[in-house]
């Protein structure tokens, strides 16, 4: 027994030096693939496919841009939200739940093209009946309104996933902070968030790539980004299965990374716990 013991004393920290710094994510091998397969298509044919990536390459900022700024958004939103429906005041809670209920009723693409659409003409409304020239000749931004459609979507459900993480944490953990002589305020920022976030991580890391797969309906409010751009080649070229597949494929590459960046992040917060 003393020998046996031994040896696991004498394997155990080679085995969790292997698992902390030898690891590897065998899912980049399909990042280097779908990178491999867009290298050898521009390539083998550059045209169209090369002519394809410098028409759409300022469309991959405006869709990284777009995807970026509503992410961080919805982020505060959602913690606003969340905190809203948590709330021992009712009016609060009432009001964060109604809006939870509505957005999450209502298709995103319907969402933007209200925002685009629509929006612009109440302001416009507004300024009419205040005589306000600045309202009265209000234009909307086709990018600002783009983000603004998303993250009022998007906050709604990240606002679940909040409210998921907290309520998972135990009512114990509030209750001591209190005692110690910290505030509710306190006591959420210190104590209970801190612990939601390593929860809530894997949803968090879900919506962001939800968020970049469906920042391709902005192009029906003319942002112009990787998905309009490629509608403008293929209208100009005639080209459609050569369009659609190196756009599926700058896609793909986005969001794979995008995967592989948050199980990074998951792995480094339970290696930390």
């Amino acid at each position: 027994m003393d020998l046996q013991e031994k040896k696991k004393t004498e394997t155990a920290p080679a085995s969790a030096g292997a698992d902390s710094k030898g690891y590897f994510d065998p899912w980049w091998w399909l990042v280097f693939a779908v990178i491999g397969m867009i290298i050898l298509l521009i390539t083998t044919r550059p045209d169209p496919f090369m002519r394809i990536l410098l028409f759409v390459r300022d469309g991959i900022g405006v869709t990284i841009q777009t995807t970026i700024i509503s992410f961080f958004l919805v982020l505060i939103v959602g913690l606003i939200a969340a905190l809203g429906r948590i709330s021992r005041s009712r009016i609060l809670s009432g009001i964060a739940t109604v809006y939870v209920e509505i957005v999450r009723g209502i298709p995103l693409l319907v969402q933007l093209l209200f925002w685009y659409f629509a929006f612009p003409s109440v302001i416009q409304g507004i300024g009419s009946a205040l005589n306000i020239e600045a309202l009265k000749n209000y234009l909307a931004n086709p990018v600002g309104m783009a983000i603004l459609g998303i993250t009022f979507c998007y906050a709604a459900y990240m606002s679940e996933i909040y409210r998921a993480g907290i309520q998972s944490i135990s009512k114990g953990q509030m209750e001591a902070a209190r005692s110690l002589g910290m505030s509710y305020v306190q006591a959420m920022r210190y104590v209970i968030l801190p612990q939601a976030v390593r929860v809530i991580l894997p949803p968090v890391g879900n919506e962001f790539i939800s968020i970049l797969k469906d920042s391709s309906l902005v192009s029906v409010v003319a942002v112009a980004d990787m998905t309009r751009r490629g509608r403008e080649f293929m209208a100009a070229n005639f080209i459609p299965v050569e369009t659609w597949s190196m756009i599926a494929l700058l896609y793909l590459v986005m969001t794979l990374l995008a995967a592989r960046l948050v199980t990074f992040i998951e792995r480094k917060s339970r290696l930390e716990r």
